[in-house]
């Protein structure tokens, strides 16, 4: 063998053991879809774990509504979806649900003059502003909730969500708790005959359009209004003081909830307390309890149970709040013997699987 034969053998070789290393690193892989809500946390997430188990996480936030419906045609292993299902719905479509993750919605303006946090809106005149009863920034309504800014004579550009959207399930459900008008013409839903503004597809849709758009406001995942550096608002909360969107803020919000139905169905909105931030998301994940592919539904559950116990802090610092009442996650894991597969086995045994 000559010297550039010898250097094809090795360099082939080196090349075919370092292609096996990198298949050797995700042994697994696991597919879900849905809430763009969880996005930002659901990529560090899926990195520590594959890192961690050798599984590989493909998530694709195309929506609450998109994953449900992923979910219900098995096209995924599992969806995140804002928008909780009823146990009628969930037993319908054969899936299990349970909460993973919470963070805040809040509303997001691009107003100049004004900054981060100056600007103070009440759940009434928000609601409003999106029945397009409110259309000037400088409407008295808004001056009197504002007497120290020079609030300007600019038309107010409503940016609401186009897809369907369980932020948008969740701000309704605020809007309709603040707005007798509100419930009674509009009410709660991820999609909506929109009364008023434009609509824009995802969190990210929206953080652009009101980042490009003077004079507007829409409402984002608390995390993309960080990522593109959007000016948030102080919101009025049941207990009447005007607080922002923060990471104490929104574990206050949830503190007292009790998770006491068998679905763990549970909106965190308009809840009391002191320093409560008003629009809380609940983010729940969807898994078959039947699937078809019981070995993706085994790695699925290794991905929860993992962010259950090593995700928390991953959670804090992208700004959410993970579940981590120990007692609460010990309930969550005992219902997971319900997810069987086709022997009728349980798929789940505990946490060492």
């Amino acid at each position: 063998m000559n010297l550039a034969s010898s250097w094809r053998f090795f360099g082939a070789n080196a090349l075919g053991l370092a292609m096996l290393a990198i298949a050797q690193v995700a042994t697994a892989e696991v597919t879900g879809a849905g809430s763009s809500f969880a996005a930002p946390v659901m990529q560090p997430w899926s990195e520590r774990f594959e890192v961690a188990q050798k599984i590989s996480v493909h998530y694709q936030a195309v929506g609450s509504g998109e994953g449900i419906r992923r979910v219900t045609a098995r096209a995924v292993d599992f969806a995140l979806t804002d928008i909780p299902l009823t146990h009628v719905e969930l037993a319908q479509a054969e899936l299990a649900q349970f909460p993973v993750v919470i963070g805040a919605i809040t509303p997001v303006i691009n107003l100049p003059n004004v900054a981060q946090n100056q600007l103070r809106l009440s759940g009434t005149v928000l609601a409003a502003i999106y029945m397009g009863r409110i259309v000037a920034w400088n409407d008295p309504a808004l001056r009197a909730l504002n007497p120290d800014l020079d609030l300007p004579a600019l038309p107010i550009r409503v940016i609401h969500r186009a897809d369907g959207s369980g932020t948008t399930f969740v701000f309704t459900n605020y809007l309709s708790k603040q707005s007798a008008e509100w419930q009674d013409r509009i009410g709660i839903g991820s999609r909506l005959q929109w009364p008023a503004g434009s609509g824009a597809n995802g969190n990210e849709g929206v953080s652009k359009s009101v980042r490009e758009t003077a004079g507007s406001i829409g409402y984002v995942e608390y995390n993309y209004a960080l990522k593109h550096g959007l000016t948030t608002v102080q919101l009025g909360n049941k207990a009447g003081n005007y607080v922002a969107a923060n990471d104490s803020n929104v574990r206050a919000a949830f503190s007292n909830t009790t998770w006491s139905r068998p679905s763990y169905y549970e909106i965190v909105t308009d809840r009391g307390g002191d320093s409560s931030w008003p629009i809380v998301g609940v983010t729940f994940v969807l898994l078959s309890t039947s699937p078809a592919n019981s070995a993706a539904a085994r790695e699925t559950l290794k991905f929860i149970d993992w962010i259950y116990r090593d995700g928390v802090a991953v959670a804090a610092e992208n700004h959410y709040v993970a579940i981590d009442d120990a007692n609460l996650i010990k309930r969550i894991e005992a219902s997971w013997k319900s997810i069987k597969d086709r022997a009728g086995q349980a798929i789940w045994k505990d946490s060492a699987n």
